[in-house]
């Protein structure tokens, strides 16, 4: 048996291992449930976080859906300030970054879905909301979460009551609203790698109608490695510098009615992502062998030794791929009026504009090959209506919702390809727009039954420029999707549910339709996507001091497109592969006080995708290992004086993935797995108003790819900007 065999057999017997011990601890747990004297009651240390995944509030254990929520006490005592720290922590969702090599970038898959491109043309199939207003673009969608209070990660399809775009799942930020409550806190960091970071809120009642709330910060980190090849950058790779700041006003006469004003924005900068191009490893690549389409590259044959020797290290001669930079603004206005004790309405209006700038230089070297400085911009409209409240026995949710984007995208003059001019120009415009309704009734005071419907109807007109022309599509489609739950309450307090929910994303127009070369009607968008998900769970909390969750689901998928990317003439090609899907798998979360003192959170996520073959090609979910798992276990100390120190440690476990959807009998595109440790250790004294904190993110140094893509020229292997990092964070509240 060879090693690579002997690796394959060693790592099932640890995933059934793992597996095993689930099952047993959920079995275990339902008997210890049925037999126990005492359930989980007021007394409880485990916090019931009231979440509104489905539009309205609910208890997370009552909700028929795998979701995982945080808290923002939850996530600052555990230092997690982005998305991509979110990711970590919650089964079966990976949440990398590429994008054109932009640094603020999140991009995140959930059960095998995602999507890693950030051009207008193409949408994410996990959805990003912040307070009910969705995000449509993912450059910049890194959030600063330290004005949070709380974070909602739905896994699954949630199209009926999350619309199109959501096949995967959904990320709802919920942010602090204001009130009458006085406070300021004040989070000053500082740590090795050049963190420094500063981040202030403000909540008060300016009279007993008006209260505001206010939260700004800047953040700034040190890069990983030189431009070695352009002395005058302005950042090193991977360093970055953010601004950002937020207020929201709320207005609110009496306990039925309440009006939120909301103003955002951010401004960042830094210097491209780390990266680098592996070509001797392509043997009959254009790379290797100096020519292409039959004609020799300007520099002849590269080899590795032309690429930086310090894969952090960036060799290119081009300065203008060497800084990225985002900008974003929004405002958002919010109304809830309870009109009578039985109906109530919400409107959700808002307006967002995003721009950037970034990258890459492909051959990562000083020759002027193929280097793609870039730009982008995003204007979008949204509003929603919503009509809930109570029809006798009946509750329901009801909305109206109307979505507008319009963007760009642009590589300019000094874009090359082959070492001549390159131009890509893509326009699209997008309007969606929807009708739901879903609808709750409780058979007993024990079984809860719940189902609804959504009409998505969107349309997408589209122009791309790759040099020859502008090439303008125009295409719509509309769908229905459902949803259909049940949800039991046992004797021993635990919720069985069990769920079917569908989920429906429109057409793509090609990202990088570099083929008009060949064929000028290439530039055709892709059919509708759909998704089916069948799911099972059990939730609750065992005792006061056990909670716990486990869902096994099945999603089928149809005309998903993966991007599939080559190098073309012309310039960098990106095609859509359509394929089906079969998604299975099962996830555990877990809550445990072992001592009042010493507390255990637990997180497994185990998925196994089958793809059904295309043209004798076996695809692969790129960017989807099969296990996840997290293990975070934190014990407070109390001192004979009443002052408290917590420690924390943070494990998190991403198991090998292909970067693309490609599985290559090389195998170059398989990312190794990764594993990432956290610690923290938080001083409170006993009557103060300030805590402190050692803290150590990655502190093993862990360095792990997000991408891998084979163009079949080179290996471009995108890497991750999360070096180790130790430091201090001190926060003050009054």
């Amino acid at each position: 048996m060879n090693n690579h065999n002997k690796n394959e057999r060693a790592k099932l017997t640890t995933r059934l291992s793992l597996l095993s011990l689930t099952l047993s601890t959920v079995l275990s747990g339902t008997v210890l449930a049925q037999s126990a004297e005492e359930t989980a009651d007021d007394n409880s240390r485990i916090e019931k976080i009231t979440v509104t995944a489905t539009k309205r509030a609910q208890v997370i254990y009552e909700v028929p859906v795998a979701i995982s929520a945080f808290s923002g006490d939850a996530l600052a005592q555990q230092g997690i300030t982005d998305l991509t720290d979110v990711g970590k922590f919650v089964p079966n969702l990976n949440v990398t970054g590429f994008s054109a090599g932009h640094t603020s970038s999140a991009n995140p898959f959930i059960r095998g879905i995602g999507l890693q491109d950030h051009l207008i043309t193409t949408d994410p199939g996990v959805s990003v909301y912040v307070d009910g207003v969705y995000l449509g673009r993912q450059v910049g969608q890194n959030w600063n979460l330290n004005n949070i209070e709380r974070i909602e990660v739905l896994r699954g399809p949630q199209g009926t009551l999350y619309g199109r775009n959501s096949i995967g799942g959904a990320i709802n930020i919920i942010t602090k609203q204001p009130d009458q409550n006085d406070l300021t806190k004040v989070t000053l960091q500082a740590g090795s790698r050049g963190r420094l970071k500063g981040d202030v809120f403000v909540n008060a009642g300016i009279t007993e109608e008006v209260s505001f709330n206010l939260n700004a910060g800047y953040n700034q980190r040190d890069g990983l490695g030189k431009f070695i090849n352009v002395p005058d950058a302005k950042y090193d790779v991977g360093e970055t510098e953010d601004s950002y700041g937020r207020l929201s006003v709320k207005f609110a006469p009496d306990k039925d009615f309440s009006l939120v004003v909301t103003a955002d924005a951010n401004d960042g900068k830094g210097g491209l992502r780390p990266y680098t191009t592996l070509i001797d490893e392509v043997p009959n690549g254009a790379y290797y062998t100096g020519e292409r389409f039959g004609a020799p590259l300007p520099s002849g044959p590269l080899r590795n030794t032309d690429v930086a020797a310090n894969p952090y290290d960036n060799a290119t001669g081009t300065k203008d791929v060497t800084q990225v930079s985002n900008k974003a603004s929004g405002v958002s206005v919010t109304a809830d009026w309870n009109f009578s004790d039985n109906f109530s309405t919400r409107a959700i209006i808002s307006r967002r504009s995003s721009e950037y700038k970034a990258g890459l230089d492909d051959d990562a070297t000083i020759y002027a090959l193929d280097h793609y400085p870039e730009h982008g911009d995003a204007d979008q409209t949204s509003a929603e209506l919503q009509l809930n409240g109570y029809l006798g026995d009946v509750d329901f949710v009801s909305g109206l919702y109307w979505f507008n984007e319009k963007g760009s995208n642009r590589q300019g003059e000094d874009s090359r390809f082959n070492g001549g001019p390159n131009l890509l120009a893509l326009d699209q415009e997008a309007t969606s727009r929807a009708v739901f309704v879903n609808l709750g009734y409780n058979l007993t005071d024990d079984l809860r039954l719940a189902g609804g419907v959504r009409y998505n109807k969107d349309k997408k007109s589209a122009t791309a420029d790759v040099g020859i022309g502008p090439f303008a599509a125009q295409d719509d489609w509309s769908q229905v999707s459902f949803d259909l739950s049940a949800n039991y309450r046992l004797e021993s307090g635990m919720n069985l549910y069990g769920s079917i929910q569908s989920g429906y994303q429109s057409g793509q127009f090609p990202a990088r339709p570099y083929c008009l070369f060949g064929n000028p009607e290439c530039f055709v968008a892709s059919d509708n996507i759909t998704a089916v998900n069948y799911e099972v769970g059990l939730k609750g909390q065992l005792t006061a001091d056990i909670s716990m969750s486990i869902a096994l689901f099945n999603t089928e998928y149809d005309d998903l497109p993966y991007q599939v990317s080559t190098t073309a003439e012309g310039g960098f090609n990106t095609t859509n592969l359509v394929v089906k899907q079969r998604s299975r798998g099962i996830e555990w979360e877990s809550t445990i006080y072992l001592t009042n003192n010493f507390k255990l959170h637990t997180s497994l996520g185990y998925i196994d995708v089958d793809v059904d073959e295309q043209g004798g090609v076996k695809p692969v979910a790129p960017l989807t290992p099969e296990l996840t798992a997290s293990i975070s276990p934190s014990y407070e100390y109390v001192l004979e004086n009443g002052d408290s120190v917590t420690t924390r440690l943070d494990y998190s476990y991403r198991g090998e993935m292909y970067g693309e959807p490609s599985s290559d009998p090389g195998r170059l595109t398989l990312i190794d797995n990764r594993e990432l440790v956290n610690v923290d250790i938080r001083y409170a004294p006993a009557d103060a108003n300030w805590t402190v904190a050692l803290y150590g993110h990655n502190i093993f140094d862990k360095r792990y790819d997000n991408a891998r893509l084979n163009t079949g020229d080179y290996i471009l292997r995108i890497m991750s900007n999360d070096a180790s990092e130790f430091g201090l964070r001190y926060s003050i509240q009054f």
